[in-house]
Parts: structure tokens; C-alpha cells; sequence
């Protein structure tokens, strides 16, 4: 597929993600159903996880912040290679990482490459600035 191609699948498939973060946990998985490949891998600094175990994690930030917005700062493409930079808000209204709900409003920062093949989400690699966001829920100290 060509990279033009490539990166229009990651921005529907972005823009259908973030859609149905508002909606429901159903539509959330039929959007990662519709784009992720079978094989599909997930690596972050706490490690690998298979399409199955994406699916349980991917349901996690829209209960824990049900009004959750990203805004797509940079979008890159090579290859089979994908690449943005972003920036997700939202309120703390439900139980995360253990913190019970605070209503304090977040804003983090995050990375994303997606790799391509055959038409769908073969894997990304993803670091988000979860330490920041602990410290804005006051789970950890700031400095």
C-alpha cells in the first residue's frame, strides 16, 4: 500500500477511535475490530500485549474519562510506517490505575507508530506521558 494510502487508514481509523471514546465501549470495539489486524501487537513500556489484551486495556480510559478529546498535532508516514503526535484531555471521572475518581481535568502528551500491513493495524508502538498524568491526579508527587 502506498504511504498516502497508509495514512488516510490511520486517520479514519483515529478519527472513528476518538467517536466512539464518547459513545460506548461497544462501538470503541468495533472500531478496533474493523482496523486492527487478527495478529495485532501493541508494545509500551509495560509491554507486549496481544489484540485480546488491547481490547481489555483499550476500555479502560473511556470509563475512567468518559469526555476524553485528542487533538492530532503531527501525522508522518513512510513506508509501511504511520506516526503521530498528540495530545488527549479529559476529566478524571472514573476509577484509574487504582485512583478513584478526583473530577480533576488532564492533559497529556503521547506518541504513536503504526505499522501497516494488508490494510490494517499490524502494530503500533505507543508512549504516553503517564507519570505526568499521575501527577495530575495527585496519585504521585510533581516535582
Amino acid at each position: 500500500m502506498s504511504v498516502a494510502v497508509n495514512k488516510n487508514l490511520v486517520t479514519r481509523w483515529l478519527k472513528e477511535f476518538a467517536a466512539a471514546h464518547k459513545e460506548d465501549v461497544t462501538k470503541l470495539l468495533a472500531v478496533v475490530d474493523k482496523y486492527y489486524a487478527p495478529d495485532f501487537v501493541f508494545h509500551s513500556g509495560a509491554g507486549d500485549l496481544n489484540l485480546e489484551q488491547y481490547r481489555q486495556v483499550a476500555t479502560i480510559y473511556p470509563k475512567a474519562f468518559p469526555d476524553i478529546d485528542s487533538t492530532v498535532e503531527d501525522i508522518v508516514a513512510e513506508g509501511d510506517r504511520v506516526a503521530f503526535r498528540y495530545t488527549w484531555r479529559g476529566t478524571h471521572q472514573g476509577e484509574f490505575m487504582g485512583v478513584a475518581p478526583t473530577g480533576k481535568k488532564v492533559s497529556i502528551l503521547g506518541i504513536t507508530i503504526v505499522r501497516i500491513a494488508g490494510g490494517k493495524i499490524a502494530e503500533t508502538w505507543a508512549l504516553d506521558d503517564t507519570l505526568g498524568l499521575m501527577q495530575q491526579l495527585g496519585a504521585i508527587p510533581g516535582q
